[in-house]
């Protein structure tokens, strides 16, 4: 489960956002159109110390484009490059932002929920000792399921940062969607979701790597 905070940011996630993503090679949107939220969902981190959420903005007529983001409370070894800014949280204080596809966390957690059939994070705020919880803006789901092997992901090895994003691992290789709906239908492992009564998109996929 995600706790969430009743919290302002400085600057806020789509601030970040509109100045990273123009330099992204898998960047579409309308010219000078405002960055808007569309949907978004949360994965566990079974440790508790990384925030992992997946935002699926849009610029102005553009495609949807997911975003997966890790949150952290201290600067991630050898990430710089993965870096999307830093925001000042009223509740956690300064947060380190990342392009999550260069988070091992984020890796670990993708190919769980993918292989094992898990889902996005249940999300709750706690008001006066009590737990609210908030109805989900998406439904993600693994095709996997709970008793098959979940490939180790381990150190993130390398990150193609094309359409879609490829996460290379000591034993898996995970394809993150950036584009929503502008590709084909994948097979073999994937990660699916819908938001909107949407009919459910591709969002992610694994490729076991070759025997070496």
């Amino acid at each position: 489960m995600a706790l969430l905070h009743r919290a302002e940011l400085t600057p806020t996630k789509l601030e970040l956002l509109a100045g990273w993503l123009a330099g992204r090679p898998w960047y579409q949107g309308q010219p000078e159109a405002e960055l808007v939220r569309v949907a978004a969902y949360r994965f566990d981190d079974p440790a508790g110390a990384v925030g992992l959420e997946t935002m699926l903005v849009r610029a102005g007529d553009g495609p949807v484009l997911q975003v997966p983001l890790s949150y952290r409370g201290a600067p991630l070894e050898g990430a710089a490059d993965f870096l999307v800014g830093t925001t000042e949280h009223s509740v956690l204080g300064r947060r380190w932002v990342y392009d999550a596809c260069g988070d091992p966390v984020y890796a670990a957690t993708l190919s769980r929920v993918i292989h094992a059939g898990g889902t996005q994070a249940e999300e709750f705020f706690e008001v006066d000792g009590r737990r609210e919880t908030r109805a989900p803006g998406m439904v993600v789901s693994g095709s996997g399921t709970g008793d098959a092997p979940v490939p180790a992901a381990g150190a993130v090895r390398r990150v193609v940062d094309e359409d879609p994003t490829v996460i290379v691992t000591d034993e898996v290789e995970l394809a993150v969607l950036r584009r929503l709906g502008t590709r084909e239908r994948v097979t073999g492992p994937v990660l699916t979701g819908t938001w909107d009564d949407r009919l459910p998109l591709p969002l992610a996929y694994a490729v076991p790597l070759s025997p070496r």
